[in-house]
């Protein structure tokens, strides 16, 4: 270890900042965050710095007398010879210094910082690169809830309150309330003030997206590291799933056509047994969990059961299939309206109203809509729908292996039976198809 990290207490505390630029600006608003009395000299000082209050500025040169009496110093010009005269004179005050960008002056280094006051995490590579620190700070980012401060301020002011009242909670509950969703959190607080602490957890109905593994939301990827239990759709791609805590039990439970699956019941029964005994439950979802994904009798059930659960949502498959094929839902005097349907058989025949579909100015997307294709486009015609109107299918939606045919309603079977489409697709069909435009995706961040 070569450093040993601290968090210093800086509020009021004299600190020197030489150095008038932009590397020093970043300094100084993390000082002035902190709440430390700044003093800044240089020739010349960025207008920022200059209008920000609390802080002092001296237009002129350093001299080593500058560093008496300062709490901390940091060295942030473009001049190698200034920052060492700076890093020299401080360490014969024995007054902590940071040289920017040059650890070998510094007896101290700023880290990354996650802020969720007042929960505060620091990430350093000890100077020795500072993109990989921004990296693991940016990953530490989105794993944390946003809300994370809110729920230390909660529980340090509970403790509070029970020691000013002469009362305690056992640990348990201290972790019940740690891992309760904010939105319970009173509910919940009150309610093991007035009874035994038992072993309650919580089921989170996610919704994983369409595919893409970066389009999970960060809520979505929070209730996942928190998860005991992960009870998954065949829609889930691996990726998505590999985000779930490493000790996480994962539970199948999805259907696929033509074979039988966890019936709803048996997967309500799963829920409902794994949160009685005190574990926490994700039931992950393709897509979004409210659109044709049965989240809402799976929620009605939860909330019968007196189950504290929360919907994370997701982006659901037609955004995503539309957005990767470069297809816009809606468009100007063509189409003001989106109409989501599922191409599932029911009762032996695709059981919509075709008669409300063939209006114009409309977009229609069609999930699971592949097996019955033949059957939707046979219908959509024959209630009036002119066979020449535009029409595509996306084939695994967002995924490296994603294909997109395009033509009409009339041809789009054929044309997927021709290019032997078997993955889940999702179909739209509407003048929008017209307006498609292949897109190429910038690099991620992770090539």
């Amino acid at each position: 270890m070569d450093y040993l990290p601290l968090f210093h207490r800086l509020t009021d505390a004299e600190v020197l900042v030489v150095g008038g630029g932009d590397v020093a600006l970043r300094k100084v608003r993390l000082l002035r965050d902190a709440g430390a009395s700044v003093r800044v000299i240089a020739p010349d000082i960025e207008p920022e710095i200059l209008s920000m209050a609390g802080v002092r500025h001296e237009h002129r040169a350093f001299t080593e007398a500058d560093v008496s009496g300062v709490r901390l110093v940091v060295a942030a010009t473009n001049v190698p010879d200034v920052n060492r005269e700076v890093s020299l004179a401080a360490r014969a005050a024995n007054i902590p210094v940071n040289v920017v960008d040059d650890a070998s002056l510094s007896t101290v280094i700023f880290p990354g910082i996650v802020d969720r006051g007042p929960v505060v995490l620091a990430v350093s590579s000890s100077g020795r690169s500072p993109t990989l620190t921004r990296m693991l700070r940016a990953r530490i980012e989105s794993i944390l809830p946003r809300r994370l401060g809110e729920l230390a301020e909660f529980l340090g002011n509970k403790r509070a309150e029970l020691k000013r009242a002469g009362k305690r909670l056992p640990r348990s509950a201290w972790e019940t309330l740690v891992n309760t969703p904010p939105e319970a959190l009173e509910q919940t607080f009150a309610r093991l003030l007035q009874e035994p602490v038992r072993p309650t957890g919580w089921v989170a109905l996610v919704g994983a997206g369409p595919g893409d593994p970066e389009l999970v939301t960060l809520k979505a990827l929070q209730f996942l590291q928190q998860a005991d239990v992960v009870l998954y759709d065949n829609l889930v791609s691996a990726a998505v799933l590999d985000y779930a805590r490493r000790d996480a039990r994962r539970v199948y439970v999805g259907k696929k056509r033509a074979f039988s699956g966890a019936r709803q019941e048996d997967i309500h029964r799963q829920m409902l047994q794994a949160a009685q005994a005190g574990l926490n439950v994700v039931r992950l979802k393709g897509g979004d969990p409210f659109i044709f994904g049965r989240g809402g009798e799976e929620i009605a059930t939860l909330v019968e059961e007196g189950v504290q659960c929360v919907v994370v949502p997701g982006i659901t498959a037609a955004l995503g299939a539309a957005s990767y094929a470069g297809i816009p839902l809606t468009y100007r005097n063509q189409s003001q309206s989106v109409r989501f349907l599922t191409g599932h058989r029911a009762r032996g025949s695709v059981d919509i109203r075709w008669q409300d579909l063939v209006a114009p100015g409309q977009t229609l997307v069609f999930y699971m809509g592949l097996f019955n294709l033949p059957d939707i486009s046979g219908q959509l015609i024959e209630h009036g729908m002119p066979a020449d109107t535009p029409a595509a299918l996306i084939e695994n939606a967002t995924l490296r292996n994603q294909r997109v045919l395009t033509g009409t309603i009339g041809s789009l079977a054929e044309q997927a039976t021709a290019a032997a489409i078997s993955g889940p697709s999702t179909v739209i069909v509407g003048h929008v198809v017209l307006h498609r435009h292949v897109l190429e995706s910038p690099a991620s961040g992770d090539d």
